[in-house]
């Protein structure tokens, strides 16, 4: 085995070094992965241009990166359900397994979790990486290593459709039409919604999300109030959406949800913005809008990896650029600013294609 471990380290804001670490030991509940393919996140993004999200603050240096898939290297004495050679998935966030919350199925509120890039733990863009092996999904000959990177958003869009209980003839409105969105309008209509509309102030991406299903676009007037563009859905609709899910986390969006959304039915915020906002909260109590929260997913990887097995979910369209982890700064500048109508951006930790079928 190879002892280059290149790895992309943060160490503090616009400083993104890589560098060599040691190959990490493993327990008897591990696994150690060849990393192949790993995918840039906008907290990635986030952490390198800011050094924090919300009470997440980089202290140290950190390596990036969690949206990712590798192959098995090496085996902890007491994993049964994979072998070496084999393809994974990594979910990144591992919790304690002994909290309430994880006792009743709901691990990612767990106190202890562990998360990969996010501070004070490592992430996964390096050669080799060690990680608790029932956190790790064997994929199919079929899917490809990128696929498996990509299941790590997907499952935010499982859990967020989840949350709003999509389902066979949903409306569904969604805002933002980022690389989340797309992956939770990619699973509202595989939940069979029959109508889903999508947001953005972009363009391009708004035809993008017409490419992958979208029945309906509406790019949004920045100047214009959430009561009057939620006037402006229900015309184009015909009807008030029964389910929102706001993927941008910023005020307006969060509004918009509120006032768009059909009377009893569910706004659910995925996307994180300021600590505090200003909410019509009356005008959600009155006609019994629920409002849900987001925070990562739980027990969605399996869902995730069924949809791309079988075809019902295509993700990768979304895969707009492609880079060696040599040309990590590159990447980042890409995904940073939108070079190229970047979507997402996929770093390979091998060269492209080497553990593809």
């Amino acid at each position: 085995m190879s002892t280059d471990n290149l790895t992309a380290v943060l160490h503090g804001i616009e400083d993104l070094r890589l560098e060599q670490r040691p190959i990490p030991e493993i327990s008897e509940n591990d696994v150690l992965l060849a990393m192949d393919s790993v995918g840039i996140c906008g907290s990635d993004v986030h952490y390198l241009v800011n050094g924090r999200i919300g009470d997440f603050i980089l202290t140290k240096p950190m390596v990036i990166g969690h949206e990712a898939s590798g192959v098995v290297v090496k085996l902890g004495s007491k994993v049964k359900h994979l072998t070496v050679g084999d393809r994974v998935a990594i979910e990144p966030g591992v919790p304690c397994r002994l909290c309430t919350h994880c006792k009743t199925g709901k691990y990612n509120l767990c106190a202890e979790m562990v998360f990969c890039a996010t501070p004070p733990y490592d992430g996964n863009l390096t050669r080799f990486y060690r990680h608790p092996a029932d956190f790790c999904f064997k994929l199919p000959d079929h899917v490809s290593m990128e696929e498996g990177a990509l299941l790590e958003p997907l499952s935010v869009g499982v859990h967020a459709c989840r949350r709003a209980e999509v389902g066979l003839g949903s409306v569904v409105l969604i805002m933002g039409a980022g690389p989340i969105g797309l992956v939770t309008l990619l699973t509202a209509k595989a939940m069979g919604a029959s109508v889903i509309l999508i947001t953005d102030l972009v363009q391009n991406r708004l035809d993008v999300a017409k490419e992958l299903g979208a029945t309906h676009t509406l790019l949004l007037n920045k100047n214009d109030t959430a009561e009057n563009t939620a006037s402006i859905i229900h015309k184009m609709l015909g009807t008030d959406p029964d389910k929102s899910i706001d993927c941008c986390g910023a005020e307006s969006t969060t509004r918009l949800g509120i006032f768009a959304t059909r009377s009893g039915g569910c706004c659910v915020i995925v996307g994180m913005g300021a600590p505090e906002v200003k909410l019509p909260l009356i005008n959600a109590l009155a006609r019994e809008v629920d409002i849900r929260g987001v925070f990562r997913y739980c027990n969605d990887y399996s869902a995730a990896l069924a949809l791309v097995a079988s075809g019902a979910v295509n993700v990768k369209p979304l895969i707009t650029h492609h880079f060696d982890i040599t040309e990590t700064t590159k990447a980042f500048d890409t995904a940073r600013y939108g070079h190229g109508d970047a979507i997402k951006v996929m770093i390979h930790v091998l060269p492209r294609n080497t553990n593809n079928n």
